[in-house]
C-alpha cells in the first residue's frame, strides 16, 4: 500500500489551504486596531511599536560596534 497517492496529496493540499486561511484570520484578529474615536493606534499597538524600535536600535548599535574579524 502506497502512502503517497493522489487522494492523500489532494487531501493534504486541501487541509493546508484551509489551515492557511484560518491562520491568516487568527493573525488579523490578534493585531491591534486603530481606535476609531481617537483616530490613533491604541496603547498596546504603541507599546509594541516602541518595543520593536528599541530592539532594532539595540541590534543596529551592537552590529556597528563589533570590531571587524581578523584574518
Amino acid at each position: 500500500m502506497k502512502i503517497m497517492n493522489r487522494r492523500n496529496a489532494v487531501l493534504g493540499w486541501f487541509v493546508w489551504e484551509i489551515g492557511k486561511r484560518a491562520a491568516k484570520r487568527k493573525a488579523k484578529k490578534a493585531v491591534p486596531r486603530i481606535d476609531t474615536d481617537a483616530k490613533r493606534p491604541n496603547k498596546p499597538a504603541l507599546v509594541a511599536a516602541l518595543a520593536a524600535l528599541g530592539a532594532m536600535l539595540m541590534f543596529w548599535r551592537k552590529k556597528s560596534s563589533d570590531p571587524p574579524p581578523e584574518a
